[in-house]
């Protein structure tokens, strides 16, 4: 079910009446709601893999009990691997099996060997990347005893299949979300409205931004030979837009509809696009990933903390895998290890701490000297997104090679005259984001700073635009991962 769907817009309303008015008096039967809302959610896109979470949920709930009665410590390895092995193996299988297949035959048969090894027509279950993280961050803080392993089978299921951040995040830590399961919940019409209100953005973000930069980022990418190196740069810089507002769009309405029932996720994006070098962007980009990275990855193999040989493989272990987390693609790992050269010599001149504030915070524009480092960051991270887009390493190398070929060898009028419209867009985008930077997300505040009658201007204006700016319907592009 998508959240920019008719089925979402009906589903939504009957859950909320129900949660808030029919069954608001027992905490119990309203988790239970929230987990044969959030199963019918899921299984709207397929009902058969319900069987999965409903799986990785048994076994790491009764890793959790197990975990509690256990003081054995070769056990609780045994417990915790358990959980790592069931949900790393069903991630494995469903995401890896295919990649892992054809680059061994593959790389057999670059030495003459042959090996006939059949593909499997595997479909990647929609969210297995993200609520496998979500499950194993509980199997991993109770083992550490950072959390007290739960008795209650409906919250933890409520938890690990919490619809509004099911398929596509934020990730959510046990230590944070489980624990608003517990607490008894009572409507809060100023929550309620906030909820409203970034659900409202991420709808534009996604329906009005993200969906009009793919048809062009699309159509650009796929006949990428066809086009000069400027509508190559063009293309470039739509899906970059198109990525970040899909994505932090998903979290807008994800944060907003959980705040709806009463609930608070992490924030996941901080308008990473006006970030000053790039340890400044992987704080502000898909903070939830990053962060559980950090925690249960990078932190464990030492982090910083060793020396330069350690601090180097640290480095590109921690974005090699969040590259291959993506997707089953060289041009994933090829993605985060651009982006582990980007980060490395920030880390190493220590100074990749040097930009923890909001850019130009309490000023209406940044300094000379900000101004270029954002875009210079900007345009790093740009060049990076190409291979996250590219089908192949090959059209990656294919697409820059054309953008520095001839980059004005002819200028298509026509072509720059259909993408003006949604560079308009963008540049009314960008000015929002600039103006609400230092807030939770950009219309929290701006809205808020007016007066009633200017205030649903504000809210009728982004509405008429989702209705009559739309591009064509898209799928999020992170339900792919």
């Amino acid at each position: 079910m998508l959240f920019n769907s008719i089925d979402f817009a009906i589903f939504l309303p009957i859950v909320f009446i129900l949660y808030w008015f029919v069954i608001n008096r027992n905490l119990k039967t309203q988790n239970l709601l929230i987990a044969l809302a959030s199963y019918v959610f899921y299984g709207w896109w397929d009902w058969r893999f319900l069987s999965l979470i409903l799986f990785s949920t048994f076994v790491d709930y009764l890793v959790g009990l197990g975990l509690l009665k256990q003081e054995n410590q070769t056990k609780r390895k045994l417990l915790l691997l358990t959980s790592i092995l069931v949900n790393l193996g069903f991630l494995g299988f469903f995401k890896y099996y295919n990649f892992f297949l054809d680059n061994f035959v593959s790389a057999f048969s670059f030495f003459g060997k042959e090996i006939n090894a059949n593909s499997l027509n595997v479909i990647l279950p929609v969210g297995i990347s993200f609520y496998t993280f979500q499950t194993l961050s509980y199997s991993i803080d109770v083992y550490k005893r950072k959390l007290e392993p739960t008795k209650d089978f409906i919250a933890f299921a409520a938890f690990v299949s919490f619809f509004p951040q099911l398929v596509a995040g934020p990730i959510e830590r046990a230590t944070n979300l489980l624990p608003q399961f517990y607490n008894k919940r009572s409507f809060d019409y100023t929550k309620a409205t906030d909820g409203m209100r970034q659900i409202l953005w991420g709808l534009f973000k996604k329906i009005v931004i993200a969906d009009n930069c793919a048809e062009f980022a699309n159509q650009i990418f796929n006949n990428s030979t066809d086009y000069s190196g400027s509508i190559l740069v063009l293309g470039a810089l739509f899906f970059t837009f198109q990525i970040y507002c899909d994505f932090s769009g998903y979290s807008d309405i994800a944060i907003g509809t959980a705040r709806l029932f009463g609930f608070d996720l992490m924030r996941n994006f901080a308008f990473p696009y006006f970030s000053r070098d790039i340890a400044e962007f992987w704080r502000r980009w898909h903070i939830s990933l990053s962060t559980w990275f950090r925690d249960y990855l990078y932190i464990p193999l030492g982090g910083s903390r060793g020396g330069l040989w350690m601090k180097i493989r640290n480095t590109f272990i921690i974005f090699v895998v969040s590259g291959f987390w993506h997707g089953a693609n060289w041009t994933f790992i090829v993605w985060g290890a651009l982006n582990a050269v980007y980060f490395l010599p920030l880390l190493l001149a220590k100074k990749n701490r040097n930009n923890i504030d909001v850019v130009a915070k309490g000023k209406f524009f940044p300094d000379f000297r900000e101004f270029l480092f954002m875009l210079l960051t900007f345009s790093l991270t740009v060049f990076a997104w190409i291979f996250f887009r590219a089908e192949s390493i090959e059209h990656a190398i294919q697409y820059i090679t054309g953008i520095f070929k001839n980059p004005l060898s002819y200028i298509q009028l026509d072509i720059y005259m259909e993408y003006i419209k949604v560079i308009i867009l963008i540049i009314i985008f960008i000015v929002i984001e600039w103006l609400g930077r230092e807030n939770q997300y950009a219309l929290e505040k701006l809205a808020l700073n007016r007066n009633r009658p200017l205030r649903f201007v504000l809210y009728y204006a982004i509405i008429a635009a989702i209705i009559l700016l739309s591009g064509n319907q898209q799928e999020f592009i992170y339900f792919q991962f």
